[in-house]
Order: structure tokens, then sequence, then C-alpha cells
């Protein structure tokens, strides 16, 4: 009897020891499940925020979200904190999530999910919230620029978190800008300043300060400046007839180009004023001449001013006499006739030249022959006409 109720003792002590380390792991896999589980995030100013805490097993403990301040947002299902920006959006024994609606910057920092056992556990994320950089204004033209005035364009833009990139863009091609940011509490301030030498290049350019933030996923912010330069004229004078005929219509067309525009335009002929014949026409800035004669040949002159200065142009018109021409000797046959001339000129007297040096030559070869053997140069002379077999014989008589 007392070795069964041993054996019985001994079989309820095993039993206990199993159930206790049953019981043990249990409650190791359960604490490792009651750990929140939270993530950071990241809004832009003016956006919404959902804040979740998990835990993947919860034997009905609550779960709580505090703000950087430590202040109870929500405990469970039950708003604590008077904001009318924080709303719940789900509470369950696994899972709280909270929204902040109208996000501002006083908002970012690190918020805190807390699950009550024993001991409070714990888990915290940040809140980032970007800063909107407010549209740049463009400042530094107040007036029309003169041509060669220097002048400073300055594109500010506030409120950006972090600090935004400032571009320049002259019609659309982008150019370089010298930029300076200065902190301002939680968000900055960034400038970008362009320095210019105007000329009349730069009238009707577009200038264009473009900001980029990480808080403008979609597209950016910009402002626009037209320039506008002021500058004396240049002027040109546009004709229809390349060769002007006698009876032809004509037309001069004077183009000035100044800001502002020279208007009206000047027309004179030859330093004086334009004779007063029905044929010539002023409209404007046109001259035309309906049929041309020979004495409107001349030089024309069109003068354009502004208060930056005074220009012209001149056009110096020639009848061009189609019958006149037909009788003109072609000058380029002419030419080519000379140039005939001259070559055969210079080849005959190069073979002038060569034959009477050959003859010369000659000439004095035979002078020399019997010199070798006089003793004196008369001598020699005579030798050398002796040498002619038949010299007496080549004697003429004349009666």
């Amino acid at each position: 009897m007392m070795v069964k109720q041993h054996m019985l003792f001994t079989l309820y002590s095993i039993c206990g020891i199993v159930l206790k380390v049953a019981a043990t792991k249990n409650k190791v896999r359960g604490a490792q499940g009651q750990f929140p589980l939270v993530q950071n995030m990241t809004v832009t100013e003016g956006g919404i925020a959902n804040l979740t805490c998990r835990v993947e097993h919860n034997d009905n403990t609550s779960l709580q979200w505090s703000n950087p301040a430590q202040q109870t947002l929500f405990f469970g299902d039950k708003k604590a904190l008077r904001d009318n920006r924080i709303e719940l959006v789900r509470a369950t024994a696994q899972e709280l999530t909270i929204s902040i609606s109208e996000v501002t910057l006083g908002d970012e920092g690190l918020y805190t999910c807390s699950l009550f056992t024993m001991p409070v556990k714990t888990a915290k994320a940040f809140l980032t919230v970007l800063g909107v950089p407010k549209k740049p204004e463009i400042n530094g033209l107040t007036k029309p620029a003169k041509e060669g005035d220097h002048i400073t364009l300055t594109c500010v833009t506030s409120g950006s978190k972090p600090a935004a990139d400032v571009r320049w863009f002259r019609n659309e091609k982008e150019i370089k800008g010298a930029k300076e940011v200065n902190a301002s509490g939680k968000t900055f301030t960034v400038k970008s300043s362009l320095r210019l030498q105007v000329d009349r290049q730069d009238d009707g350019v577009a200038y264009t300060c473009r900001v980029d933030h990480v808080a403008l996923t979609t597209t950016h912010e910009d402002t626009t400046q037209v320039l506008e330069v002021h500058y004396a004229p240049i002027v040109n004078i546009k004709h229809s007839a390349t060769l002007p005929q006698e009876g032809q219509y004509l037309k001069l067309e004077c183009e000035p180009q100044g800001n502002p525009s020279p208007d009206p335009v000047l027309w004179t002929k030859d330093g004086g004023e334009l004779p007063d014949l029905d044929h010539m026409i002023v409209e404007g800035r046109e001259l035309t001449f309906t049929s041309l004669n020979k004495t409107d040949n001349g030089t024309y002159r069109c003068e354009a001013t502004n208060h930056l200065g005074t220009s012209h142009a001149e056009y110096k018109l020639v009848i061009y006499d189609p019958n006149a021409q037909k009788n003109v000797p072609d000058h380029a046959l002419i030419g080519g006739v000379v140039a005939v001339v001259v070559f055969a000129t210079l080849c005959l007297i190069i073979v002038l030249g060569r034959y009477l040096a050959r003859h010369k030559g000659t000439y004095l070869t035979n002078e020399a022959k019997g010199a070798d053997d006089a003793p004196d140069a008369d001598t020699a002379i005579i030798n050398a006409d002796g040498n002619h077999a038949h010299a007496e014989e080549k004697k003429e008589y004349f009666i």
C-alpha cells in the first residue's frame, strides 16, 4: 500500500512539472508577442498623419498613443486630449490607429505607443513634417532698364523645411545665380540673386525663378518676369528691286529697331528734302516710286530717333538701263583677247632672244679661227679671213 502511494505521488509530481513547463512556455510565447510595433511617418504640412501601433498577441491589455509632450491622445478607444484634429481610426486588442489632420510643423516629434503589461512596454515613432515653400517673389525690376545698365534680380522663397532649391531660367534655359539660405525657426528662407548687364538682346526676355522641394511632389512653384530694356534705334532699308529699271515700280521700306519704337521716321534725298513729285509717295515708313526715271537717281536716307539716340541708313538709287547695256562691249571678252595677245608677244620675244643668242655665239667662234697660231690680233683676223676658201669668188662688182 505504501509503495502504491509513493508511485502515485511520484506520478503527480512528474505531471506537475510538465504542466509548469508547458505554462512557462506559453507565458514566454505570449510575452514575446506583446511588444508594440510602430513605424516612422513623413507628412507634408497641412496633410494627414496616420499613426498605427500593433501587437501580435494581446491578453486584453490596453494600448495608448502619446504625443511628443507626453500627453495621452488615445487610451484604447477613449480620447484623452481635446483636439478636433485628432481622431480614432481603429481600436482592437491588436491595433490602435489614430489620425492627425491639418498637420503643422509643431506636430513634428517623437510619438509613443504604450502597452500596459507588467512592466509597461513602449515603442516610439518619429513624425517628420515637411514645410511647403511659399511661391517665390522676384525683386529688382521696378522700371524699364536702359541698355548697358547693371541690374540685380532677387528671388526669395520662405517656409521650406528642409531648405528649398532655387533655380533661374532665361527663356527656359537654366542659368546660375548666387544662393543664400537663412534659418527662421523650424523653416528656411532661401534667396538667389542674378546680376546682369542688360543689352538690347535682353528686351522681352522672360526670367523665371523656380523652386523645387520634396514637399512639391508633382509640380514646382515658379514666378516669371519679362525684362524691358530701352535702347537707341538701329536702322535698315529694305528694297523691292535688285536692279531698278526706268519705268519700274520700287518700294523702299525703313526698318528701325529701337525701344521705345522710333516713330515716325524721316526720309531725305542727297542731304535735303524729298522732291515734290507725283510718282514718289511716303506712307509711314515706306517710300514708293510708282514709275522710276533717271531724275530719281541719288542717295536716300531714312533717319529714326527716340529719347536715347538717333540712327540712319542710306540707299543709293542708280537706275539700270537695259538698252544701254547692249551697246557696251563685253569687258570679259576684251580682257581675254588682250591676255592672249600679251601671252603670244611674250612667247615671240623669248624665241627671238634665244635665236639671236645662238647665232651670236657662232659668229664669235668663226672669227676666232686661226687665232691659235697668230702672233697678234691683226694676223689672227687675216688668218681667219684666209680660211674661207672662196673668199675672192664671193666679191661682187658694180658697174
